[in-house]
């Protein structure tokens, strides 16, 4: 696809996967216009201590786009947008912290302000591509499959209840409407995700320092669809002409254990420290198997993910000593 000469709107571009998407078209297509709407953090936490905003400003050093700061669940700020034209919503803007238990501010951020985009969407007739999760699926048995769907907290279920009104609204709309289930998302520009960030940077920089790395009792068994950002970039793209609208899992669709990202990450960084082994105080409300069925994501978005784990920690390496070095 061509995004050259298109306008494009990314919320939560300064996020981990907004700002990846942003400097994708901007070295890939120099002449498409990218507008990057993020609250950006204020410092204001959850009651959990989380911060409410992980958008970081380093996320975008070097982007040249515009760049709009605001809030998607004030129509006010919203409304700003409606001086542009665009042609493509990436729609990535979210509360994720799964350990969020304020239900209002979930369902207000996740939900209702995702009703006012897709209503932005339909009267441009732009494409809407949006961020769901692997969250709504909750204990539900794996392979994942959409259609199957059990939440276990509030941002699974604001999830599925943004999937649910997609369906809705392509019964009535002219646009291309795709929501995309993220699994377990790794790569550059997660680290301002500070707690929520992968277990990979977080396991890496355990290593970097010398420490033990720290994994739950039975991590051989505990199972998750680790998938490299770049495979996540792709599944944006190709969402932008589906065959159908519809809501599709990404994610490799071959789950891997965290023992084995440790085993990895001593392999390449060529350490042997023993792990230590924790109880996990979890048990009962924790996902110990996700894997994504993505048969429909690859006949109706054309979608192939190509990094394994092994590669996808190749490649992140360098950006996890970098920030290992300028952080420590």
């Amino acid at each position: 696809m061509n995004f050259n000469n298109k306008t494009i709107l990314i919320t939560g571009g300064a996020g981990f996967i907004g700002s990846n998407l942003a400097f994708y078209f901007q070295n890939n297509f120099p002449d498409a216009k990218v507008v990057v709407f993020d609250i950006f953090r204020t410092g204001e936490t959850f009651s959990n201590g989380n911060l409410k905003s992980f958008g970081h400003f380093q996320n975008l050093l070097g982007f040249k786009g515009e760049i709009i700061s605001g809030d998607i669940t004030k129509k006010e700020d919203l409304n700003r947008l409606r001086d542009y034209k665009f042609d493509y919503i990436f729609h990535q803007a979210a509360i994720s912290d799964t350990t969020v238990s304020d239900q209002k501010i979930m369902i207000d951020t996740n939900l209702n302000a995702f009703r006012d985009l897709l209503d932005m969407a339909c009267d441009m007739k732009a494409v809407m591509v949006y961020a769901s999760s692997g969250a709504t699926y909750g204990n539900a048995p794996a392979p994942q499959i959409v259609g199957k769907e059990a939440p276990a907290n509030i941002y699974g279920f604001s999830k599925l209840m943004m999937d649910n009104l997609t369906y809705e609204r392509i019964k009535r709309a002219d646009i291309p409407i795709v929501g995309l289930r993220y699994f377990n998302v790794y790569g550059p520009r997660e680290y301002f995700k500070n707690k929520t960030a992968s277990m990979i940077l977080q396991f890496g920089h355990q290593i970097l320092s010398g420490n033990r790395p720290r994994l739950f009792e039975g991590s051989n068994k505990i199972l998750r669809d680790f998938v490299y950002i770049d495979d996540v970039i792709e599944a944006n793209i190709k969402a932008c002409n589906p065959k159908r609208s519809g809501v599709y899992n990404v994610g490799t669709g071959k789950a891997r254990s965290f023992q084995d990202i440790v085993d990895i990450l001593q392999n390449q960084l060529g350490t042997n420290l023993e792990c230590e082994y924790i109880p996990n105080p979890f048990v009962g409300q924790y996902q110990f198997f996700t894997e994504a069925d993505i048969n429909s994501t690859k006949e109706y978005l054309g979608y192939d993910p190509k990094v394994t784990l092994e590669e996808g920690i190749k490649r992140y390496l360098p950006e996890i000593k970098r920030l290992y070095e300028e952080y420590k």
